[in-house]
């Protein structure tokens, strides 16, 4: 009997139109029985699966970070495994786990693929795929445009960051980890649960979606300029052994802020500090390759 799997494309997604039509003959080639829905409001992804909960075996996403974001919730409740079809501009989550942006490589996965559970990050009731921070990251998110990111893919991130960097002012803020109480002045905190953000930086060097922990670095540099000598090393998670980054790892943060500061989760502005990250671990199932390679 094939398994029957319910279909959600962001439309809007970089490849997301064009995508739709090849995905479908893909995923019918290996014998998927699809049902197909869309909304233009991510917000009702959640209740749209929560509604096929014994109707389908699994889920279908395609889209990129933001649109894998908006339908954690739905997984969370149902269980049903995920696969993933990467639309989106960055794909961090994706990359993360070893899918490859080729769409017939991506629908053999979701087909012949091993289920893997991965943890998930919660920051104030929200969760997410591969990093939620503030500052920096936020305000690229408020800048980058969807035409930005349409028509520039991957170097969206790197022109607005540094156009971004340089209008950049550090702000004081409190982390609290394991009873202890860490004043910083920085131009950015990270709380990672994956490996990748940002379309390919790296959390920390070691960082894995399944290792039951979360990893926070924070930026403290005093002018812009200094984070140039940080962009290769930010590449493959070494920055953290800069003077300029303060590096922790546990399963719970709290981050305290003088007045409330925007968190950017997987790419999107949900919630303010004061904030509280946790880790849930093995939280959700997710089709991923049988013999992982990694992605560039």
């Amino acid at each position: 009997m094939n398994q029957r799997a319910l279909l959600l494309v962001n439309r809007q997604a970089r490849r997301g139109q064009e995508a739709l039509t090849q995905a479908i003959a893909h995923l019918q080639g290996w014998g998927l029985d699809l049902l197909e829905e869309s909304t233009a409001d991510p917000q009702q992804l959640p209740d749209l699966i929560r509604s096929y909960r014994d109707r389908v075996d699994l889920v279908i996403v395609g889209g990129g970070d933001g649109t894998m974001n908006a339908v954690t919730e739905g997984l969370v409740d149902t269980q049903l495994p995920l696969g993933i079809l990467p639309l989106g501009t960055a794909n961090d989550l994706a990359r993360t786990l070893c899918i490859p942006t080729d769409l017939a490589q991506a629908c053999q996965i979701i087909a012949e693929g091993r289920v893997q559970r991965i943890d998930l990050g919660w920051v104030n009731g929200k969760y997410f795929f591969n990093v939620a921070s503030l500052g920096l990251s936020v305000q690229i998110t408020q800048q980058m445009t969807k035409e930005v990111k349409r028509r520039w893919g991957v170097f969206a991130y790197l022109t607005t960051a540094l156009r971004v960097v340089r209008q950049s002012q550090p702000f004081r803020a409190e982390i609290r980890c394991r009873g202890e109480s860490i004043p910083v002045k920085t131009v950015q905190i990270a709380v990672g649960n994956g490996r990748y953000y940002g379309g390919g930086m790296t959390v920390v060097e070691d960082a894995a979606i399944d290792d039951n922990r979360l990893d926070l670095y924070s930026l403290e540099i005093q002018n812009w300029w200094q984070i140039i000598p940080l962009l290769p090393a930010m590449r493959g998670g070494q920055h953290i052994k800069s003077s300029k980054v303060r590096a922790l790892a546990g399963k719970e943060f709290e981050v305290h802020t003088r007045r409330p500061r925007p968190i950017n989760t997987d790419g999107e502005i949900t919630t303010y500090t004061p904030a509280t990250f946790r880790v849930v671990p093995k939280a959700l199932s997710v089709l991923v390759p049988n013999s992982p390679t990694p992605t560039s």
